[in-house]
């Protein structure tokens, strides 16, 4: 995570759009580098390295309407009051100054151009990667100040293939570990930020680091721009990227929370492909029939 450059994920955006790849998270939008995805995971034996090469990305997503609603009541109390429905048609224009002061380190440099991934350790199967990613989805993320957060099952499925093709085993030249492709500077904040001990190597944590950094993204860039409404909405979204938090916290798992939201800006995609690729997988990748 944490990173400004594409991965594996165009080849499996290309080829599982008609059958699904890996990118990273963090950074200003530079040519994608892009590196070896598998096309499929066939069974739940262990998937060897592969050596295609991404192609074309999927096509635009198709705009979805409606508007945002609901916002966040000032209180002293721990639990959240119900929230009054928006009428914002989109994000604020001047956003309101963060909510989160701790946040994620500056992502690395980009990878030098040609590099290979490499693979250690086991892949983990198919059902193994799919419960996993399911169990992660499940979770709530923030139980006090906003449990309202939720990571939808079909965004985490389709961020992991874009990231890595479901490849558990995977290693990034710019550092990116595994399913969820994050960086280890970015684990060991999330570590200390939420009092855990997540192992980056570990496929099941993981799964845990990357819904936790979306759910993160989500309190983060929501409290800025959607006055505290958290729903990760399709529905929400217009053809403009930059209509919903769902595309804005898509956007900055790849990019960084900075590339996205700047205190006194507006809302910003600077990686329109890499959200349009994993809105289309949000729908069409065959990941989510696993």
């Amino acid at each position: 995570m944490r990173r400004g450059t594409g991965r594996v994920g165009a080849a499996v955006v290309a080829a599982l759009l008609l059958a699904g790849g890996i990118t990273g998270c963090g950074g200003a939008e530079p040519a994608p580098r892009e590196l070896a995805a598998p096309v499929a995971l066939p069974t739940d034996a262990p998937v060897e390295a592969p050596a295609d090469q991404p192609s074309e990305a999927p096509p635009a997503v198709e705009a979805m309407g409606a508007a945002p609603s609901a916002k966040a009541s000032p209180s002293a109390s721990p639990k959240p009051k119900p929230k009054p429905t928006r009428t914002a048609a989109g994000p604020l224009a001047t956003p309101e100054p963060p909510t989160e002061t701790r946040v994620p380190p500056p992502p690395p440099k980009p990878a030098p151009s040609g590099c290979q991934p490499t693979y250690r350790g086991t892949q983990a199967t198919r059902s193994q990667v799919k419960a996993a990613l399911g169990d992660a989805a499940a979770r709530t993320y923030w139980p006090t100040s906003a449990p309202d957060i939720a990571i939808p099952l079909n965004l985490l499925k389709a961020t992991a293939w874009q990231e890595s093709g479901w490849q558990s085993n995977i290693v990034a030249c710019d550092g990116g570990i595994g399913l969820m492709q994050i960086m280890p500077a970015t684990a060991d904040w999330m570590n200390q930020r939420f009092g855990q001990s997540y192992d980056i190597n570990d496929y099941r944590d993981n799964a845990y680091l990357g819904a936790n950094y979306l759910a993160w993204l989500t309190k983060y860039i929501g409290d800025m721009y959607f006055e505290a409404d958290y729903r990760l909405d399709a529905s929400l979204c217009t053809s403009e990227l930059n209509s919903c938090l769902l595309n804005a916290v898509i956007a900055a798992y790849n990019y960084g929370h900075n590339a996205v939201a700047r205190e006194g800006e507006p809302l910003t995609i600077p990686n329109p492909q890499y959200v349009r690729n994993v809105r289309a997988l949000m729908t069409e990748c065959v990941c989510l029939t696993y």
